[in-house]
């Protein structure tokens, strides 16, 4: 009687880094730019009311996250969980 082993589900291939870099990187940067582009929206005073503080606060937040990201690029793994509130 044969054995019956049970069978190994058989992975993909493992992408090459380069490759997985430039397609995530692609598609993540193009989502965060078009997010960024909807916060920018929330600017217009013909349909949101808010105080210049608070808008400070939003850009502090943005601005604080980028420069995260260049640290990282720079070599720092620096990495705070961060959720924002008005």
């Amino acid at each position: 009687m044969p054995s019956t082993k049970p069978s190994k589900p058989t992975l993909p291939p493992a992408r090459d880094p380069r490759e997985r870099f430039l397609s995530l990187a692609n598609s993540r940067v193009t989502s965060a730019i078009h997010q960024i582009r909807l916060i920018g929206n929330l600017a217009n005073q013909k349909n949101y009311r808010y105080e210049s503080h608070e808008a400070s606060k939003i850009v502090r937040a943005l601005q604080r996250e980028l420069d995260e990201v260049k640290a990282k690029f720079n070599g720092a793994a620096k990495s705070e969980s961060t959720t924002f509130r008005l």
